[in-house]
């Protein structure tokens, strides 16, 4: 009997849990927030980084699907979305300034340094998050 193929949705679920593993002790360990991104659906969190946007777990942020749309302000999309592609098309990170807009209401200012990661061939993107009032 063969064994029934995965879909990609299960496939993407693995590799972002896979990454995550592999990196766990950072993710842990970082004093920074931060978070890995395969594509909307499909991401993970520390527990610093929800805590920053007002999220109560990792697993809380990482299940609202879609584009970025409930995290950045408006003022931030065309830079995240910009650090992203150059990271995705050109493998070059940047450092970014960034708002964000928090779960309950209001908004925080943030440099983010993105980078490009692979991950059994998948091209992820690494978000180090620093609020601008440290």
């Amino acid at each position: 009997m063969s064994k029934k193929p995965k879909t990609t949705e299960a496939h993407h679920e693995e590799l972002v849990q896979g990454l995550y593993d592999q990196m766990k002790i950072i993710f842990e360990k970082s004093e920074q927030p931060m978070y890995l991104y395969l594509d909307d659906n499909h991401k993970a969190c520390n527990s610093k980084f929800a805590t920053f946007l007002g999220y109560k777990s990792p697993q809380e942020w990482a299940d609202v699907k879609g584009s970025l749309d409930p995290f950045v302000a408006d003022k931030s999309k065309e830079i995240v979305s910009s650090a992203y592609w150059d990271a995705m098309n050109k493998m070059i990170g940047s450092t970014v300034k960034v708002t964000w807009k928090k779960k309950g209401g209001g908004t925080i200012n943030s440099t983010v340094i993105l980078v490009p990661m692979v991950y059994n061939g998948h091209l992820f993107a690494i978000h180090f998050v620093t609020s601008a009032s440290q």
